[in-house]
């Protein structure tokens, strides 16, 4: 159950979003290779980089939670993990080229995290790509440091 829940729509420029320490001095020019596309997503030295299907706004939600989620793989085209490290107390949530000071932020304690990654509706995009029903969310609760991982992968 979520301690603290969030929504946001934000533009998935570059079909990017991004989740990061408010502290985090991230180089946002990653290279978006064939494996990271797979996965749907990056991770370094306080951020994650979220892929998406679309290059245009797009639902997420956030989740803060006090442990570990139950699966509820069935209702997502793909799901991922990784850890986040946070040293300052936010978390900024953001598209690929909104400016930051304006960002959304949610209230963390600094610590390691563990992050996961669900992804909906993939494949309800209208033709010209522009459209559709996809969703992403993300839960996040404290966990020591592990290597990323998929625990669902949509069909490539």
């Amino acid at each position: 159950m979520p301690v603290r829940r969030y929504q946001f729509d934000l533009f998935a420029d570059y079909f990017q979003l991004y989740l990061e320490d408010e502290r985090a001095d991230i180089d946002r020019s990653i290279d978006w290779n064939d494996e990271v596309i797979n996965r749907m997503f990056a991770a370094g030295e306080g951020f994650v980089m979220i892929g998406t299907v679309r290059n245009m706004t797009v639902p997420l939600t956030i989740e803060i939670l006090d442990s570990e989620p139950a699966t509820d793989f069935e209702t997502w085209d793909h799901v991922a993990e990784c850890h986040l490290a946070v040293v300052s107390d936010r978390l900024v949530i953001s598209g690929c080229t909104d400016y930051l000071p304006d960002a959304p932020r949610v209230a963390v304690e600094p610590g390691d995290y563990r992050v996961r990654l669900s992804y909906g509706d993939l494949n309800t995009l209208s033709e010209d790509g522009l459209e559709g029903d996809d969703h992403y969310r993300v839960q996040v609760w404290r966990a020591p440091p592990a290597a990323p991982r998929i625990l669902k992968q949509r069909p490539l």
